[in-house]
């Protein structure tokens, strides 16, 4: 059995912090987010996966290269153009001759794949797709199915009288090497618009699985700030999340650095500093009297003294200077100068 992650989309929803970071590789809790999904991949048995780029190519495969370092084998299928969720599974197509399962790549979730996959073989389904149970439906669309688990039909954003069920497409699904034999080749294709129509138009069975566990599309700053919270409350749990590799012992008297925060190696932080529920990455600096909650630093950052950081974004290689205030929602790019006083 092969994976495939759809890792060629450009992240225009989480610009700026994706302009000079494709959004697979964006940092969670100080690690390339690529690595949970592979992680994942690995818990349902899967030793090879298929990588679907477009975007920035280069930068993944140099992180990643043959996934030796990860415990698995990773190959790439890199698209000239964007061809959308299923044009990228056609574009794959030399690689995929056995059962095969695919993640979209801004989904962090804490599924049981192997119970998937097992469901899948079971029921002998084309394909398989997992749901989640959402609380407003009507801002996705909905898939139906019957009481067993297959699925009857799909719903574009319905309106409130066309609610029917509670669930969605979670961007996870197994496979058969058939489906192929339905997608166009060299164009835009949509699994969603596409070829799950498609399937259920030529009465091939396609089943469901209800996901119970932690379900999240990082694709949005306010989505990608929430999962980092969820990670220091516990709600998501991980052996990939990192323990803090600050030394605490080490810090001054008058430095409040509360338990749940992770700061990266290298990460200097000055007296009279107070950081709560953030993520702090590599070699950032944080001069005296700087207070951070709940936001998340990328490495490589400045903030001078007595500057306030609250739910907000810093990307790379910032300053943010003496006394700048940046308030919550606030969402900096990389290399980003917040001058002395600012107010953002």
């Amino acid at each position: 059995m092969k994976g495939l992650i759809l890792a060629g989309g450009k992240g225009t929803r989480l610009r700026p912090l994706t302009l000079n970071t494709p959004k697979p590789i964006v940092p969670v809790a100080n690690e390339p987010f690529l690595l949970y999904q592979v992680d994942l991949m690995r818990s349902g048995g899967i030793d090879e996966v298929i990588l679907s780029l477009s975007y920035q190519p280069r930068k993944i495969e140099d992180l990643l290269k043959d996934g030796t370092d990860y415990g698995i084998n990773i190959r790439y299928a890199v698209e000239g153009t964007p061809l959308g969720t299923g044009g990228a599974f056609k574009n794959a197509e030399e690689h995929i001759t056995t059962t095969t399962v695919v993640f979209n790549g801004d989904v962090l979730t804490g599924l049981d794949l192997s119970a998937v996959i097992a469901r899948h073989k079971q029921t002998g389904a084309v394909a398989t797709i997992v749901l989640t149970p959402v609380d407003n439906p009507s801002a996705y669309g909905l898939v139906e199915t019957t009481p067993d688990g297959q699925v009857q039909r799909f719903v574009e954003k319905p309106g409130p009288d066309e609610i029917t069920c509670n669930t969605i497409n979670a961007g996870v699904y197994v496979l058969e090497p058939s489906v192929l034999q339905y997608m166009p080749k060299g164009e835009p294709y949509s699994f969603e618009r596409g070829l799950f129509p498609t399937l259920l138009e030529r009465n091939e069975l396609v089943m469901s699985y209800i996901l119970d566990k932690y379900w999240i599309d990082i694709g949005t700053p306010s989505k990608y700030l929430e999962v980092h919270h969820d990670i220091l409350a516990g709600r998501f749990m991980s052996t990939r999340v990192p323990s803090s590799a600050f030394d605490r012992s080490a810090i001054a008297a008058n430095v409040s650095i509360d338990a749940k925060s992770i700061l990266d190696a290298d990460v200097t932080v000055r007296s009279g500093a107070l950081i709560e529920n953030s993520v702090i990455g590599r070699n950032c600096k944080i001069e005296e009297g700087v207070q951070i909650v709940d936001s998340v630093i990328w490495p490589g950052t400045t903030l001078d003294a007595e500057s306030r950081v609250k739910g907000a974004i810093v990307g790379k290689g910032c300053y943010v200077g003496r006394s700048v205030n940046l308030r919550p929602g606030v969402v900096l790019g990389d290399k980003t100068v917040a001058t002395d006083f600012s107010q953002l």
